[in-house]
């Protein structure tokens, strides 16, 4: 710029070590990426959505963090508030607000028992995997609100039935 005050300028502070960058926590919980693709498509979407946005949210001065938990105890769902897997939130808040689930032949295998893993449904189609679009959309969505990082909403948080089977069948001989 030709008056010398443009972003990243000697009179701008949007470049220098001080500038306030705001925090874009995206998390990845999952119950195994050994065998089940579920998980291990939703991880590759994360990944890819988050490559896909990052170079401009950083420009737009956003640092983006990716927590990539494996829920491998009861102890980590409780913490966590589990609620299926796998589950994506960006700052605190699931990208998708209802579970839907169906039979994940994989993850039973893991554990010995039927087992339902999370379905998406996004633009009124339902996914095994969710679409890196998705992703990307609700990354966003968060960004456009200006929404900062959220306190989860449960106040009481009781383990699924279906997460309960899950560790009790890996309890009695499967392997995680």
């Amino acid at each position: 710029m030709a008056d010398g005050y443009g972003c990243c300028s000697a009179a701008s502070t949007c470049c220098s070590p001080g500038a306030d960058r705001r925090s874009l926590v995206v998390d990845f919980l999952y119950l195994d990426l050994s065998v089940c693709q579920r998980c291990q498509g939703a991880e590759s979407s994360v990944d890819q959505a988050v490559q896909e946005v990052s170079g401009v949210l950083e420009s737009a001065g956003y640092e983006i963090v990716v927590n990539k938990v494996n829920i491998s105890s009861r102890e980590l769902a409780m913490k966590y508030h589990f609620d299926s897997s796998p589950t994506i939130r960006v700052n605190g808040v699931d990208i998708q607000l209802s579970v839907q689930e169906s039979c994940c032949k994989e993850c039973g295998e893991l554990c010995g028992d039927d087992i339902d893993c999370r379905v998406w449904v996004y633009q009124g189609v339902e996914y095994t995997e969710p679409p890196r679009a998705m992703v990307v959309d609700a990354i966003l969505k968060t960004v456009y609100r200006g929404q900062e990082s959220e306190v989860s909403k449960h106040v009481h948080y009781q383990l699924p039935d279906n997460l309960e089977r899950f560790f009790r069948g890996l309890e009695k001989g499967g392997e995680l």
